[in-house]
């Protein structure tokens, strides 16, 4: 930036972005000086280097706001997960997908895990149907974005908030003034958002 350029002439370009052309780097500082302006070396690898004239404090001050910006409205994607069994207690479903709903109500993912033990593993069909009972459910919420899988001893599958329930999610975030994060259930820590967590322990 203005005197720091050891360039010999630049290409410079002005205020508004209008071509100057090539100038031997003292007319340019010259011109600089004469509008009260920086001039700031904003392509050096060119031949020659490209520099503006421009308000180098207040380009700094803009850019850091809409750093800024961009990082209020950065939509993270948060996967929680939930583990269930094939033969579960119905109380116990019911509260597990009460967990699913409040994480679905949240905007976030949902991974969905059917741990099969023994001789359950020969019977992936009780997890298919658990798993399409839990889909069906909450369906106004959210939708199956990875239908069930067999992984090893488990079944997965992945839910995810419909467009509108994620909106709403952002929204109230938004009116609360404070980022969504993610809880371990029970202990009430919280962990980084682009870590899954637990929702209980079995």
């Amino acid at each position: 930036m203005n005197e720091q350029i050891r360039a010999r002439e630049v290409r410079l370009v002005g205020p508004e972005g209008e071509q100057v052309g090539i100038v031997p780097l003292e007319r340019a500082l010259q011109l600089a000086a004469d509008v009260d302006l920086d001039l700031v070396e904003v392509a050096p690898m060119a031949r020659p280097p490209v520099c503006k004239l421009m308000d180098f404090g207040k380009f700094k001050y803009e850019s850091a706001l809409k750093a800024r910006e961009a990082r209020r409205n950065q939509q993270q994607t948060v996967i929680k997960e939930m583990k269930l069994r094939p033969k579960i207690d119905p109380h116990d479903y019911e509260t597990k997908k009460g967990h699913v709903v409040r994480f679905l109500k949240a905007g976030d993912k949902v991974k969905v895990t059917i741990m099969f033990r023994g001789r359950e593993q020969s019977r992936p069909e009780l997890g298919f149907r658990l798993l399409r009972r839990l889909s069906e459910e909450i369906s106004e919420l959210g939708f199956v974005e990875a239908s069930p899988k067999q992984d090893g001893r488990n079944m997965i599958m992945v839910l995810a908030p419909h467009r509108a329930t994620k909106a709403a999610a952002v929204a109230a975030t938004a009116a609360g003034g404070k980022p969504v994060r993610e809880q371990r259930e029970g202990d009430g820590a919280e962990v980084p958002p682009a870590a899954t967590a637990d929702s209980t322990a079995e």
